[in-house]
């Protein structure tokens, strides 16, 4: 390769990083540690930061309770079939946040059918706690299941069929040996779709503005209080998507 021939790859890469991380930079540098603590400590937005941690904690179990075995069978399945199913599975990825919030809106609604049979019987999804779950759920459930696919269909299939001739079922060698070995990517991609689910504002707005998740509170402080209260909090969520991904380097690598 001819000296210097990879200037234009560098300053593609330095233009691109100028763009991603000067702003969280400037962010960091202008607001203060102290601040931010002040930001949190207002009852309306530790009430909200319970609101979004509950919240996202639930729709990501949830997730990882029937995503992860739907994932070991989807890992199973032939090419064609399997990729039609990720397919439909991964379109909420695509959906503008709003859009998704409308879409739900559209079933759990109380004009909806399944929202109009669920007030009948005392359960109200709109406006509520769980409607704040299921908008987190929609919008971040894909990540469990198409992160944890490839960590199945990456696994040496050696292994299962040394079970399966010593007599383990399905569900046993799912338990004993692809869960296990897959389980370090499993829970970094978990992990991305917590971060995905505790900072999602769109559907939840929609569907459930009340109580108040935390990227609603952000949105109300902006609206009210103005840029600087706004950077506050901003500023925590940038500390929690970097201790987040600090922690799916580690799992990945198995240092935790």
């Amino acid at each position: 390769m001819k000296r210097g021939a990879g200037w234009p790859f560098i300053v593609a890469l330095a233009a691109l990083a100028l763009a991603m991380v000067w702003p969280i930079v400037a962010l960091l540098v202008r607001v203060s540690p102290a601040s931010v603590g002040q930001a949190f400590a207002s009852n309306g937005v530790r009430e909200a930061a319970l609101t979004s941690l509950f919240a996202s904690l639930t729709a990501v179990l949830i997730a990882a309770l029937l995503g992860v075995p739907a994932a070991y069978e989807l890992a199973r399945w032939r090419d064609g079939p399997r990729g039609i199913a990720l397919f439909v599975l991964a379109l909420p990825l695509a959906f503008p946040p709003v859009a998704s919030g409308i879409i739900l809106l559209n079933v759990v609604g109380v004009h909806a059918p399944l929202g109009a049979w669920l007030s009948e019987r005392g359960i109200f999804l709109v406006d509520s706690f769980g409607g704040v779950t299921l908008a987190e759920l929609f919008v971040s459930g894909s990540f469990v299941v198409i992160t944890s696919c490839a960590a199945f269909r990456a696994l040496d299939p050696i292994y299962e069929e040394a079970a399966a001739t010593l007599g383990a079922t399905r569900t046993q060698s799912f338990w004993r040996i692809a869960l296990p070995l897959a389980a370090p990517n499993i829970l970094a991609g978990i992990l991305l779709a917590w971060l995905r689910a505790i900072g999602e504002y769109g559907a939840t707005s929609i569907v459930a503005y009340h109580p108040t998740s935390l990227p609603i509170a952000l949105y109300v402080t902006l609206s009210a209080q103005g840029l600087g209260p706004a950077l506050a909090l901003s500023y925590g969520f940038v500390i929690l998507a970097a201790l987040v991904i600090v922690v799916q380097w580690a799992v990945r690598r198995h240092v935790v």
